[in-house]
């Protein structure tokens, strides 16, 4: 290594892969290729850097992932045409404040190291636009972070974070924000000037509550609030008339704003393992919901209205307390899959008979034992737990799933199994 680099004739390299060397140290001959644009250095066994890799001012990409620096020399501030800089999967526990002085940087990563805090300086960085700090034991950040006025993703989940600074909303070139796996128990009413953000992440948090200001993030596409404590959602969560992704399951909420009518763009909502007793009837407004997840909630009823949901191709609905269906189930006439196990029911509406040729499951196990269809054409099974009898005796057609036997079900006279 050391023969290479004292060669006069590599001065004018321009770039240098040395990727998977299993190198230990640099020489400090480094230094000397001043002409070298990109230095590839990922995957050795690096633990520092020497001062000299200051001297490459006309860097532009430094690759140094999954190595195991545990520091940056100060020096490394001097790379001011540096673009470029990658230091994912290290073991960092800070950074030199001489780091704000790569104003030209645009990407930073920085994930899966053992970072307690950035530097103030780190809002020198006004060029940035990707920020990738997942993975770290970040326990706050500072106030100057506001500064990356051109910052357009940032990652910050698994960290300690308890609460984000005030001047956060000053990101306002934000466009895609994840914050799972933290600490965070609320967020600031500032996050409301966020007006570009398009996706966010906050599950596996501990937010009790949502700002009503959540609602001017009216570019938001995706929200995911998996595994927090809410309890209820603002009526200005309306607002986000963009949304297409809902998550929003391990929560505990009891009831829907009737204003989740507004969110006519969403495609998928899940709201799994809440405590829902009821759903709002301007459920019926999100004619372009897809999906429809409602596991392991408290609801008793269904509303009319969901019978409007005409593109819905997906509804999961088991392990609630519903005692029977609306008639307007059979009005879903895209509904591919119905999940109702573990539930309270004694029948299915006859309606859903009009959508038997679009509908692939329909789950009722876990039910009472016979559910019986007024009709004499067709009753769906997809998990049968045990032995069905008392079937209607002018029964012509049964579908059932093809691992099932024959001997759980007694057939009426000229009745015939499908198998789907």
């Amino acid at each position: 290594m050391e023969m290479i680099i004292s060669n006069k004739e590599l001065k004018e390299l321009k770039e240098l892969n040395l990727r998977l060397y299993e190198l230990q140290s640099l020489p400090t001959e480094i230094g000397n290729l001043i002409n070298l644009k990109k230095l590839d250095l990922s995957i050795n066994k690096l633990k520092s850097l020497p001062a000299e890799i200051g001297n490459l001012i006309k860097l532009e990409n430094l690759d140094l992932p999954y190595n195991q620096l545990q520091n940056l020399p100060a020096e490394i501030g001097n790379l001011r045409n540096l673009q470029y800089l990658y230091l994912s999967n290290n073991q960092l526990q800070s950074l030199p404040a001489e780091i704000g002085n790569l104003r030209n940087l645009q990407y930073l990563y920085l994930s899966n190291n053992q970072l307690q805090s950035l530097p103030a300086e780190i809002g020198n960085l006004i060029n940035l636009e990707k920020l990738y700090l997942q993975n770290n034991k970040l326990q706050s950040l500072p106030a100057e972070i506001a500064n990356l006025i051109n910052l357009q993703k940032l990652y910050l989940q698994n960290n300690k974070l308890q609460s984000l600074p005030a001047e956060f909303g000053n990101l306002i070139n934000l466009q895609i924000l994840d914050l799972q796996e933290n600490k965070l128990e609320s967020l600031p009413s500032e996050f409301s000037n966020l007006i570009n953000l398009q996706e966010l992440y906050l599950t596996n948090n501990q937010l009790q509550s949502l700002p009503a200001e959540i609602g001017n993030l009216i570019k938001l596409q995706k929200l995911y609030l998996k595994n927090n404590k809410l309890e209820s959602l603002p009526a200005e969560f309306g607002n986000l008339i963009n949304l297409e992704y809902l998550c929003l399951p391990y929560n505990q909420l009891n009831n829907l704003p009737a204003e989740i009518g507004n969110l006519i763009n969403l495609n998928h909502l899940y709201l799994n393992d809440n405590k829902l007793e009821s759903l709002p009837a301007e459920i019926g407004n999100l004619i372009n919901l897809e999906c429809l997840n409602l596991p392991h909630n408290q609801l008793k009823n269904l509303p009319a209205e969901i019978g409007n949901l005409i593109n819905l191709c997906h509804l999961y609905l088991n392990n609630n307390k519903l005692e029977s269906l609306p008639a307007e189930i059979g009005d879903l006439i895209n509904l591919k899959c119905l999940n109702l196990p573990q539930n309270k029911l004694q029948s299915l509406p006859a309606e859903i008979l009009k959508i038997k040729n679009t509908l692939l499951i329909c789950d009722t196990s876990y039910n009472i034992n016979n559910l019986n269809i007024n009709d004499d054409e067709i009753i769906i099974f997809t998990n049968i737990n045990k032995k069905i009898t008392n079937l209607p005796y002018d029964l012509k057609e049964i579908w059932v799933k093809s691992d099932i036997k024959n001997d759980l079900i007694k057939l009426p006279f000229g009745c015939v199994i499908k198998y789907f």
